[in-house]
């Protein structure tokens, strides 16, 4: 069975299913974890922006956690 939805159905089901996601009294129920699934189909997201890790302390440095330490054994 193949369904040709217009851009506007497209948009209107997605809307949809984002506000019965939200209204939902159980977020993490098998229901919405369906529903999100529909909603992906349908209206797929772009991935998410990805935030690399700071980079490394050099060695020998001591960390802002251990000079604190430090300080209060003083």
């Amino acid at each position: 069975m193949t369904t040709n939805f217009s851009d506007q159905d497209r948009a209107d089901l997605a809307r949809f299913l984002r506000e019965a996601i939200e209204a939902d009294r159980f977020p993490l129920s098998s229901r919405v974890r369906r529903l999100k699934e529909l909603l992906a189909k349908i209206d797929p997201a772009p991935a998410p922006a990805v935030t690399p890790y700071p980079a490394p302390m050099p060695i020998g440095e001591p960390s802002f956690v251990l000079a604190k330490r430090r300080g209060r054994r003083r």
